[in-house]
């Protein structure tokens, strides 16, 4: 195979056999060999992880650990508040405690909620993704979801 342009690896799919290749910078993959140099990472762009607790007053109360989700707000907030205790006092992972706990289907990937850009988020989350530095986590942040801890990745 030719030499790839700066910034693209070679990989073959566990899957299918099929070559792929991935862009080091921003972890997108093409099936298509490339011809120009990879783009680096967009600048207008966050990656996060989060651990959500949902509330009866969620938008949709359930998720992939409970069918019918009826804590309060402040039953949530209490959950949640207790989550990042551990993560801060180095009792848990972030990404042990989103696999377990979280009720957003992230939690599969540990919370990972990969690149985003503004307007991608509801607002109270999109604000504050932005508003972390890299491997920082955040207090509470409500959305109509329910409320989250959010670590900045990337």
């Amino acid at each position: 195979m030719a030499e790839l342009p700066p910034g693209w690896e070679h990989h073959t799919s566990r899957s299918s056999g099929r070559d792929y290749f991935l862009n080091i910078y921003t972890k997108e993959s093409q099936w298509e060999v490339p011809t120009r140099p990879a783009k680096k990472a967009d600048m207008d762009k966050v990656q996060c992880s989060h651990l959500l607790v949902k509330h009866r007053e969620s938008r949709r109360p359930a998720s992939w650990r409970c069918d019918n989700i009826t804590i309060s707000k402040e039953e949530a907030l209490e959950q949640l508040q207790e989550y990042r205790r551990q993560i801060v006092s180095g009792e848990k992972t972030f990404e042990d405690l989103a696999s377990q706990f979280s009720d957003c289907s992230s939690a599969k990937r540990g919370g990972d909620l990969g690149p985003f850009g503004r307007g991608q988020m509801q607002k109270p989350f999109e604000d504050a993704g932005f508003g972390l530095k890299v491997g920082e986590l955040s207090g509470p942040v409500w959305t109509d979801s329910g409320v989250h801890i959010i670590k900045r990745t990337a």
